[in-house]
């Protein structure tokens, strides 16, 4: 029998499997959905061109406890599988982001005008007449074959996503037995807002709803002093007032004489306390411990001429990125690899019987009522949907050789294999692994001249992030059927509502401009840089074309082995190799280190104090403090809202 890790073993009992499954689509959710559709996908889209990022998970939060609120007051029941489908529908239909927006401003950029680019983007990326700019509306025939590309990707990614997502859970949930640390946050919260809604909590003193309530107030006043101030204060005033830093204090120029070639700094965001306390205490120690590890090695390495690229008073951003160039980027792939292998490893280690036992698990042992469809299908139409994309992908770019090796290369081999390595670190120590920089050297090196490959919809996507929805679906006993019935109500909703409003914020005024501060001090300077590597095709010198190295890769895969088969003799927890292996790839030292305080203080003060409860505890804590900030979050927006629709009178 394979030793069981004690960690693991905790997350994996810390909720049950509920024996009855609900279906959570039903009229209420479709109207939840529409309200997203029309409230929270242009306030998304608007927080992207103001600040640079979207309204995220709080405006789930805010949709299920409004819709929670109106039950109440109709007198009318939501199930937990009904709040948790509109608590899915509204993270998934929010951030699809406004990439017609950006297409429109990327195409006309003085950095692609001044790269000779002008007129060599495809009519499928733009329209190449200026007439179709003059109107500022994506709702003509001009815009068609953009549109319809953006349509195919956005049905395509969702149906891999929900399909291979499904499938990495059964092998990660169901076989191997993984705990999934994060699925409990949003279900421990579901089920708080299900006993307030239910009664229970009124009645019975439910826990879970006072520890939501105690996070939720933790929230709010962290979210007035972190989001609410500095937004509130640059609507009112123009410049933004912050008391913390955001989104984290960069140190690096302060300890580039004792430090080189290493990026310092601290976040000062609460959330990462919160959950350095809710994830395996031995993943937190060991990022810290490789964090420690590359603070070392980045002086020597420096200093050797491994790491030649950093100049003293580099930010974080360039000392992370010079770094990936030098070393990183192949030392990464090669630290994946070897994830992927010990995956491999550890289902393969399986005896012939428990194979054999598994697979009867898959099939006739599952949960009964949670909606499972058979293997074959998942399998299926994984394989379809990537030929159709290395097809639609071949005519756009006319079937050049070395292209349709990268999609078959990144369809049926890098897609699988980073999926499944992230669902394994999703479901030991709740972190997602991606392999920087390998879609851009791909195409480099496909030998392909133009920057239309820059546009396709290749096949490269990582699902294993997925395996968390399901896992949380499971614990809340949401039927998995409800899921895919409201992906088909959800994905006409999705486009329609995405594109009308990208189009009616176009409308409004030219983008970038001084309405929107983000995208004009920002654009310009992201657009420098996708003008830089789309010339890498174009016949230009590249950088990334000497970022891999088979050295390099060796290494970290040896690295990783390695530190895998030290940690195996001494019999060491499963989730400090995750947490090792994600500290050594050169993570930014900001989020590290409050989230390995999180745990010291979680560990040694809650734990000692509350015991094996305070791991029932802590994923509701944490539901309520991001609901808590989300609600301040959401606010704000509304005020900046009602704000910028004021109209200034002469008098």
């Amino acid at each position: 029998m394979a030793r069981i890790d004690k960690e693991l073993e905790q997350y994996r009992q810390l909720m049950s499997v509920p024996s009855v499954f609900e279906n959570g689509f039903s009229l209420s959710t479709f109207f939840g959905v529409m309200f997203i559709a029309l409230v929270m996908v242009p306030g998304s889209l608007y927080m992207e061109l103001l600040a640079g990022q979207g309204v995220g998970s709080s405006a789930q939060w805010v949709t299920v406890i409004l819709f929670m609120e109106i039950a109440k007051r109709a007198n009318a029941k939501l199930s937990r599988a009904q709040l948790f489908v509109l608590f899915y529908l509204s993270g998934t239909i929010i951030g699809q982001g406004g990439g017609l927006l950006w297409t429109q401003f990327l195409v006309r950029s003085d950095a692609a005008l001044g790269a000779g680019m002008s007129g060599a983007f495809p009519i499928w990326v733009a329209p190449s007449d200026p007439a179709a700019f003059e109107n500022r509306t994506f709702l003509q025939a001009a815009w068609l074959p953009a549109i319809g590309l953006i349509f195919f990707k956005m049905f395509f990614g969702r149906l891999d996503n929900m399909v291979l997502g499904y499938g990495l859970f059964r092998l990660t949930s169901d076989v191997e037995k993984l705990p999934f640390p994060l699925a409990p946050i949003g279900a421990q919260g579901m089920l708080a807002l299900a006993d307030d809604l239910e009664g229970k909590a009124q009645v019975q003193g439910s826990w879970r709803w006072r520890v939501f309530s105690i996070g939720g107030a933790l929230g709010m006043i962290f979210g007035v002093l972190f989001y609410g101030l500095p937004t509130i204060s640059g609507a009112v005033f123009g410049t933004s007032f912050t008391v913390l830093p955001i989104p984290f204090a960069d140190w690096s120029d302060y300890t580039k004489t004792y430090l080189p070639a290493v990026a310092t700094g601290l976040s000062f965001d609460l959330g990462n306390i919160i959950l350095g306390m809710v994830m395996p205490y031995f993943a937190m120690v060991g990022s810290f411990i490789g964090l420690i590890t590359t603070f070392i090695m980045n002086p020597i390495l420096y200093h050797t001429g491994v790491l030649t690229s950093w100049t003293p008073g580099d930010s974080t951003v360039e000392t992370m990125f010079k770094n990936s160039i030098d070393l990183y980027f192949s030392f990464g792939i090669g630290l994946s690899l070897a994830i992927a292998v010990i995956g491999f490893m550890a289902v393969f280690k399986l005896k012939k019987k428990q194979r054999e036992d598994h697979a009867a698990a898959l099939g006739s042992d599952i949960p009964p009522g949670r909606g499972d469809i058979p293997n074959r299908v998942v399998l299926w139409t994984y394989v379809l949907s990537t030929i159709i994309y290395i097809l639609v992908c071949g005519y756009l770019v006319d079937w050049h050789t070395g292209v349709m090796v990268v999609l078959v290369f990144f369809g049926f081999l890098y897609t699988p294999i980073i999926s499944y390595v992230t669902a394994r670190l999703e479901g030991i120590a709740g972190q997602v692994v991606e392999i920087p920089y390998i879609r851009e050297l791909s195409f480099i090196l496909s030998g392909y001249q133009g920057v239309g490959i820059w546009f396709i919809p290749t096949p490269m996507a990582n699902y294993g992030a997925q395996t968390v929805f399901y896992r949380q679906a499971e614990l809340t006993g949401t039927r998995f059927t409800s899921l895919w019935k409201s992906e088909v109500f959800l994905f006409p909703v999705m486009i329609v509502a995405t594109i009308a409003f990208a189009s009616f914020i176009w409308g409004l005024g030219e983008i970038p401009s001084s309405v929107y501060p983000f995208t004009q001090q920002m654009w310009e300077l992201n657009a420098k840089n996708a003008v830089l590597v789309m010339s890498s095709t174009t016949g230009e010198y590249s950088q990334f074309q000497e970022a891999l190295s088979g050295t390099k890769v060796g290494i970290g895969f040896g690295v990783g082995m390695g530190v895998f088969g030290f940690l195996a003799v001494f019999n060491a927890p499963t989730t400090l190799l995750y947490g090792l292996i994600r500290g050594i790839g050169q993570t930014t030292p900001h989020m590290v280190i409050p989230q390995f305080l999180g745990a010291l203080l979680g560990r040694y003060y809650f734990e000692k104090r509350l015991g094996l409860k305070w791991r029932e505890y802590v994923p509701v804590l944490s539901a309520g403090f991001f609901c808590g900030a989300g609600l301040i979050t959401m606010f704000c927006i509304g005020v900046v809202f009602l704000m910028k629709s004021s109209n200034h009178l002469p008098y």
